[in-house]
């Protein structure tokens, strides 16, 4: 084009794709010291838990039917940040959260409205990608030395050369039980989503000419009606069991909805006919809607249409091939990998490849399995392309795993890991592959930066809590002072590995690390509770909303204060008012000898005592 701005640069680390898991890679990289891109298609982050599309975050916690298995990391620290300023859950908001956490992250470039259409190639490595960046009328070049595919496609695995996967694979290639007898070609469906709101008096709907009509008995197996699907006192799915469709109460019937309006999983090719199903689902979204308000009582008389998606949520396209092909075995055994990086816990679920129109058949098969399982890090590295790494729903997994590791939470916290990886990668001139003979010391950064990794602990020589000796002020049994330093920063089973005073008096409840010996002190890390069983993400769905507290966690420490100290003399103090994070880094300005640190907590967002899950020092 005449007059086209031609661009060239050059990175450490490119991500490509700006889902939640892109964002929390390019995040990662940027932050342990890597000159970081991240290539966004669309012109806002956060894929489908954006505003374009607003499906909430779901994760291991299983809407809060598996205890406290949230994830953290910066997944944690992007939802809490969404949490203290976006009370009413505004998509908006939180469109403006994610861009300012990338665009403020020192180390990092973004390019928004970028669509890419090449990979150059050097040998079996990416060079670089090309990338078109429509509101600016420019052509962009960008190089690197590790590239991390985050589309959800696999897009630019997919331009390189990279092995791939689509549909399923047969139960006898893995030994999985629940994998169909043969091998096919078939995915899940994509999903438009709507809004609606009670306007308190009668609203008509008029059908549009072009939307599809169905009968009741179209929808016999789809609920659609102002009652929801029932939930436990505890959260758990009513009658959940393994291989039957369950309506999980992601969506009320009114209000948002629904998952099961899908098409895409019998096409030749779900992205290649992206197009063609965007219009096929909004001639659904459209019939659905007028068979609620205008074919029987379907309790929606005062509701009407607010907001229709034109973006659909994808669940299921290609697969890159990696080192391991995560498998419904290990899902099922929640298997704790040697070179395990991040974890999941959602249910394996395979919904049926004709969505809406296969009127006969369940929507959704689900495979339900008790506790959570570990990911490893060859899942993430391609196996024929030398510099790739994956991020998101297209890492090297099998589609029963696929089904369970799909969701946007699971999605985040790999997300970080690939970063990091990347990042240590780059910097040491290494392929990510190689990163696998030093797991440990990636899995111990990742433990250092608030990510759960299940049977795995803080082993940091560097950390000089470890050795220290700990009291409090005060402590409840089971949550003595000593569980800050045992390495593991959440409960699990029935350790608490938390310190939790015992109320709070007026002083302020203190808990004190006195050193092996003084040291010259650079770092305080701290991690508290945010509650790590109840969800707080931004959700169109009332009953979503509704479990969820309005302000911050009561659990979350509100107002503290650090102190350093010296022979009982005091050297620094540090205080905070209004925390609003689970993790927190305290970096003096300069190196400072002392023997003792103490945290004094004078304030909860709500709870009447003092939780702490780990302190560190360095």
């Amino acid at each position: 084009m005449r007059g086209m701005q031609e661009i060239e640069k050059d990175y450490d680390v490119v991500v490509v794709g700006g889902g939640l898991s892109g964002v929390c890679a390019a995040i990662a990289a940027a932050r342990h010291g890597a000159k970081t891109a991240i290539v966004q298609a669309r012109p806002v982050f956060g894929g489908c838990a954006s505003s374009e599309i607003k499906m909430h975050v779901c994760g291991a916690g299983c809407h809060m039917a598996k205890s406290n298995n949230a994830e953290t990391g910066i997944l944690m620290e992007l939802l809490l940040e969404n949490k203290k300023r976006n009370a009413y859950h505004a998509f908006p908001v939180w469109d403006t959260v994610l861009w300012e956490k990338v665009r403020f992250q020192e180390g990092l470039d973004s390019y928004l409205n970028a669509s890419m259409s090449e990979a150059e190639m050097d040998g079996g490595a990416i060079a670089a990608i090309r990338c078109y960046q429509g509101t600016t009328e420019t052509a962009l070049r960008i190089s690197g030395k590790i590239f991390i595919d985050a589309t959800g496609h696999g897009t630019l695995g997919a331009l390189a050369g990279a092995e791939s996967r689509m549909g399923s694979e047969s139960k006898h290639e893995f030994g999985e039980p629940t994998a169909p007898e043969e091998a096919n070609d078939y995915t899940m469906g994509n999903t438009l989503m709507f809004q609606a709101v009670n306007r308190g008096e009668p609203v008509k709907f008029e059908k549009p000419f072009w939307a599809y009509s169905f009968s009741e008995d179209d929808l016999k197996y789809r609920h659609h009606y102002t009652c929801t699907a029932s939930m436990g006192e505890n959260g758990e799915f009513a009658d959940f069991k393994e291989g039957e469709m369950k309506n999980l109460p992601e969506f009320s019937a009114m209000d948002a909805g629904y998952w099961w309006i899908e098409l895409g999983g019998t096409y030749d090719n779900i992205v290649k006919n992206g197009e063609v199903i965007r219009d096929e689902l909004l001639k659904c979204v459209y019939g659905v809607w007028d068979h609620i308000k205008n074919c029987g009582d379907h309790g929606a008389a005062n509701y009407d249409l607010e907001w229709v998606g034109m973006v659909p949520g994808c669940r299921e396209s290609r697969r890159l091939v990696g080192d391991y092909l995560l498998n419904e075995n290990d899902v099922r055994a929640n298997r704790i990998f040697e070179d395990a990086v991040a974890y999941g816990g959602w249910p394996m679920d395979g919904h049926v490849p004709g969505g809406i129109m296969a009127f006969d058949s369940l929507p959704s098969k689900i495979f339900n399995f008790d506790g959570v399982y570990t990911i490893p890090y060859r899942s993430y590295c391609s196996k024929n392309i030398g510099n790739l790494m994956m991020a998101g729903r297209d890492i090297s997994a099998t589609k029963m795993a696929m089904g369970s590791t799909r969701v946007m939470a699971t999605c985040a916290v790999g997300g970080q890991a690939a970063g990091t990886a990347a990042a240590m990668a780059a910097l040491n001139g290494l392929a990510p592959r190689e990163i696998g003979s030093r797991i440990g010391k990636l899995q111990q950064a990742l433990l250092k930066d608030d990510c759960y990794i299940p049977g795995h602990a803080n082993l940091d020589p560097a950390d000089l809590a470890r050795k220290a000796a700990v009291s409090a002020t005060s402590w409840k049994p089971g949550m003595e002072p000593r569980n800050v330093v045992n390495g593991v920063a959440r409960k699990v089973g029935a350790d608490e590995n938390c310190w939790e005073s015992n109320g709070i008096r007026p002083e302020g409840e203190a808990i004190i690390l006195r050193l092996e010996r003084p040291a010259e002190v650079n770092e305080v890390r701290i991690t508290f509770d945010p509650n790590l069983t109840r969800e707080i993400m931004p959700s169109i769905t009332a009953q979503v909303r509704d479990r969820q507290t309005k302000g911050m966690p009561e659990e979350l420490v509100r107002d503290y204060t650090v102190e350093l100290g010296l022979g009982g003399e005091p050297v620094a103090s540090m205080p905070v008012e209004d925390n609003c994070q689970r993790l927190r880094v305290h970096a003096l300005d300069r190196p400072t000898l002392a023997d003792t640190v103490t945290v004094r907590v004078r304030a909860t967002h709500g709870l009447a005592s003092a939780r702490i899950f780990e302190i560190r020092v360095y």
